[in-house]
């Protein structure tokens, strides 16, 4: 299989990159289809070579038909293989058709919907539905996607999981879970983020040996963020090198309760490489502060007046870990917003932003922006689960909020650079992440780029690849369960220093 590329589309998007190849290149659909299917079983094969059975759910489209070809090619190799037809094969037509009439030649054992015993060995290939899924799920459909999740068994899904949206990486209504899942053409970028992640398992690409020429006149939009790309932000530092060349960084939160915050964001700046980090939190913080990181400068205000003074001496700032909501808190988003000073602003602050009472009028075009989806749902006045329901918009309306850069935290993290560039995807991490304090080390890591003169789109594509990637080493290391946010601090060094 080949390596993921850097374009996501969308499921029109790839659809126009499959016409072309028919159209303008001359490649018959058929060629492209069993293409798919070869793909398709040679990914199976490589996973569990030596299948009892394999169990193909076919549905009516070109996604049915990549199916009739992968259960064809597997009779033929001497692979038993049973074909079940969710959708009537009468409904078949063009290369669909031709696929379906090439596996009755293989002997293809067929057994209609309703007829058909659940599997109980070897591995299911989910051919149902693919990328044409509009809607939710009928229930003859749904009741199929049932049957294979329920089986316990290995699942490989051909082009996308049925019942995953392509465009979005929502579930609609129901979804095959997909241990493989093999993608054509182009990868559909809702495969990367919101469900799709856990609904994909493993994802491997197949170009169909579509001519490279095509992707040129079919714009993705969406970028795939690529560590060894971004990496190269970062030059060397010059022999004669100061802390004054690398910004001051200042932390702002860490309510009574709530230090650790500010604690680890400033771990994570320091360790990011920001020449100089301070921290501005409840007085009562600030000995803990000075004991767990004495390179860091901490400094305790009780209002809003009492931080005035000190942000006269920061570059950057980072607002909001550990900020609770209130009237203290409220006074430091006050304060720091009007600085003019480039801000991170993270946690509560999007919080206390969201309520209106205060930063209301404020300048955001030197705002990056980092919300999770309950934080964003809370900016744009709707629910968690209808940002999660399209990532995609809710950053587009986030990016229409906010004039500067706007991180979408979760599973396939979207950045949004302001500047025209398209978002970028990142597609590291892990589900050990999912813990208290990772937000905190992100905004930590962005702010100490951003004081080392990164642009903020640099920063933040950079520091969002490196914050994942850094957890992915901490958990090959140790594993995932009991992963906690400071794990990533070495990782993360080493990761910046490797370049």
């Amino acid at each position: 299989m080949q390596l993921l590329p850097q374009s996501l589309y969308t499921a029109e998007q790839v659809r126009e990159l499959d016409r072309l190849a028919i159209e303008e290149k001359g490649i018959p659909g058929i060629v492209l289809m069993k293409r798919a299917g070869q793909a398709t079983l040679r990914a199976l094969l490589e996973r569990w070579p030596a299948p009892p059975r394999i169990t193909v759910y076919c549905g009516a489209g070109n996604n049915g038909g990549d199916g009739y070809i992968v259960a064809g090619l597997a009779a033929e190799q001497g692979i038993a293989v049973h074909l079940v037809q969710v959708a009537d094969a009468a409904k078949l037509s063009g290369d669909a058709r031709k696929a379906y009439d090439y596996a009755r030649q293989a002997n293809v054992p067929m057994y209609p919907w309703g007829s058909a015993e659940a599997p109980d060995q070897g591995v299911i290939v989910d051919a149902l539905l693919g990328t044409g899924i509009s809607g939710e799920v009928r229930a003859d459909f749904a009741t199929a996607i049932g049957q294979i999740c329920d089986s316990g068994l290995p699942v490989v899904s051909v082009d996308i999981p049925s019942g995953l949206s392509s465009n979005t990486g929502a579930v609609q209504g129901c979804a095959v879970k997909a241990d493989l899942t093999v993608t054509f053409i182009g990868v559909k970028r809702g495969l990367l983020t919101g469900r799709g992640p856990a609904f994909a398992g493993d994802l491997h690409f197949d170009s169909l040996g579509v001519p490279a020429d095509i992707y040129s006149a079919v714009t993705g939009g969406i970028r795939r963020l690529e560590w060894n790309e971004l990496r190269r932000a970062l030059a060397p530092r010059p022999a004669d090198a100061h802390k004054g060349l690398y910004g001051h960084v200042m932390i702002i939160g860490g309510e009574l309760g709530f230090g650790g915050a500010v604690m680890m964001a400033a771990e994570a700046a320091l360790a990011s490489g920001a020449g100089l980090v301070s921290v501005a939190t409840r007085p009562e913080h600030v000995p803990a502060v000075l004991a767990r990181c004495p390179e860091v400068m901490a400094v305790g205000v009780t209002s809003g007046q009492s931080l005035e003074p000190w942000l006269d001496r920061p570059s950057h700032l980072v607002l909001g870990p550990g900020l609770g909501r209130t009237p203290w808190s409220e006074q430091m988003v006050q304060k720091a917003v009007s600085s003019g000073l480039p801000v991170v602003v993270d946690a509560d602050a999007l919080n206390i932003i969201a309520e209106g009472r205060v930063a209301a009028q404020s300048d955001t075009r030197r705002w990056l922006v980092t919300p999770h989806p309950g934080e964003a749902a809370r900016l744009l006045g709707v629910s968690a689960s209808e940002v999660q329901r399209d990532r995609f918009a809710a950053l587009e309306a986030l990016s229409g909020r906010f004039h500067g850069s706007v991180v979408l935290k979760g599973a396939g993290t979207l950045v949004s650079s302001g500047s025209g560039s398209g978002p970028g995807l990142c597609a590291y991490g892990n589900p050990g992440m999912a813990v208290g304090g990772m937000g905190d080390v992100l905004s930590g890591v962005l702010g100490g780029l951003l004081a080392q003169g990164l642009a903020m789109e640099s920063a933040a594509e950079l520091g969002v690849c490196a914050h994942a990637l850094a957890g992915d080493d901490a958990a090959a290391q140790s594993g995932q369960i009991g992963l906690r946010a400071t794990d990533l601090i070495a990782p993360l060094r080493h990761r910046l220093n490797a370049l």
